[in-house]
């Protein structure tokens, strides 16, 4: 696993918004790798200081591990800000014990990486007193932990440093957003939104973009924005990309001509609304950070995943078909969109008798009892078939096996059930787990 950006936003060209990590690939570790494990730092490659600002810019920086198998402790991060002399001052969170222009930094339990992390350590830099635009100059991180396979971690050396500009510009921040519960499908909300200037210098226009999840729309409508719809291999979204050419002084700030009206479809359930605002024609913006926020809204609804197998017969020696079959019967759909993992895993179990010699490439092979990995992708006693990360409220899905009957065993049973990617958690928004698990039988005894 590679180091990544302590900012976890995918985002898309000037005034467009982050799609917000439904782009990731998943975070988990195979249980192949289950002897490894590696330590790593998150921090910032680049930030830019502002010139004249009375507090300082934060630079969050922690650490995280790749192998949920082990538990990780007393991670020490070496923070070296030697290279800042002359251009910038740290202040220093309590974690932190600076001795000169280096610090260690203290993290009790060292993490994994996932849609919660969050960094540890929270650095303030402000651009000194004597510097001007254009001077620029580093920090260096190093890291140490205690568990893994041998007992220590270390992140590699020399990996890791973050890069400061001292600039002078615009920095426009997006407030307001509050996350909503329990909003009713078919309804609309109100949700306020704010942009501020908080630069030394003027935006001479901006634009705003905006990305709503599938169970939302634009109940108002701006002379200022398009909207478009997109979707094909990722979850629909609707989007507005809105250009406007108002100058914002520093200190200045803008609301939209009208409220920001957000309508709730009948589908409504775990929803998400994207925003970024940017500078015009380019100009770059102080710190970028301050320029997306998410207004969550989780609606009251429900959706009804089930799953059922088949019955197929053959004698000895032919090739039967068999089916497992997805469906989300709604009324909501279920898009992990902070995540990218899979809304649900079909697990099936291989009946008796009869060998697998053709699976689909979404089904991967496993072992019986423990549901590890297995090589090799035919002739596995049990497989697991990944869902996308979205599925509509009606949307069905059939995986297709081809079993190859070895000996006859009357009425063989292989469960085929419904889990979440993570263990334990169950489908909250489920209101029928019953119909979660099915069977596929294979030469059934015809009734009576």
């Amino acid at each position: 696993m590679r180091p990544v950006s302590v900012h976890p936003f995918v985002r898309f060209g000037a005034g467009a918004v982050a799609t917000a990590g439904i782009l990731l690939a998943s975070l988990s570790v195979p249980a192949s790798a289950a002897e490894s494990d590696q330590l790593w730092i998150a921090a910032p490659s680049e930030k830019n200081l502002q010139i004249g600002a009375e507090t300082g810019t934060p630079v969050q920086v922690g650490l995280y591990h790749d192998n949920s198998n082990f538990t990780v402790t007393d991670g020490r991060l070496t923070v070296d800000a030697s290279g800042l002399v002359g251009v910038a001052e740290v202040t220093w969170p309590e974690n932190c014990a600076p001795t000169g222009t280096t610090a260690v930094c203290s993290v009790a339990q060292v993490p994994v990486l996932g849609s919660d992390y969050s960094p540890q350590v929270l650095l303030e830099v402000r651009a000194a007193d004597s510097s001007e635009a254009g001077a620029q100059g580093r920090i260096t991180y190093a890291a140490t932990a205690t568990g893994g396979p041998e007992g220590t971690l270390e992140a590699p050396l020399d990996s890791f440093e973050t890069t400061l500009t001292v600039a002078s510009g615009p920095d426009l921040v997006l407030e307001g957003l509050d996350p909503v519960k329990g909003a009713a499908p078919g309804t609309v909300l109100t949700a306020p939104l704010r942009v501020t200037n908080e630069g030394k210098e003027p935006a001479r226009g901006f634009t705003l973009g905006m990305m709503a999840s599938y169970g939302l729309g634009f109940d108002s409508r701006y002379d200022a924005c398009t909207y478009t719809q997109t979707g094909g291999d990722y979850a629909p979204m609707s989007r507005a990309e809105c250009a406007f050419d108002r100058v914002l002084q520093s200190g200045e700030s803008f609301t939209l001509p009208e409220p920001l009206r957000i309508a709730l479809a009948d589908h409504a359930l775990r929803e998400r609304l994207d925003v970024g605002v940017q500078p015009a024609d380019g100009v770059a913006d102080i710190n970028d950070e301050n320029n997306y926020r998410i207004l969550a809204v989780d609606a009251v609804n429900t959706a009804d995943f089930a799953v059922r197998g088949s019955r197929v017969s053959g004698a000895v020696g032919e090739t039967v078909k068999a089916s497992l079959t997805f469906r989300n019967k709604g009324p909501g759909w279920i898009g992990n969109l902070g995540s990218g993992d899979s809304v649900a895993l079909v697990d099936f179990t291989v009946p008796e008798g009869v060998t697998v010699t053709r699976a689909p490439a979404a089904c991967d092979p496993r072992t019986l009892d423990d549901g590890n990995d297995r090589s090799g992708r035919l002739g596995a006693p049990r497989y697991v078939c990944e869902m996308p990360y979205w599925v509509l409220e009606d949307t069905v899905r059939t995986f297709r096996f081809d079993l190859r009957v070895d000996t006859v065993v009357p009425d063989a049973k292989g469960q085929v059930a419904l889990r979440p990617v993570i263990r334990g958690t169950g489908f909250p928004h489920d209101p029928k787990p019953r119909n979660n698990t099915g069977w596929v039988t294979v030469n059934p005894t015809p009734a009576a």
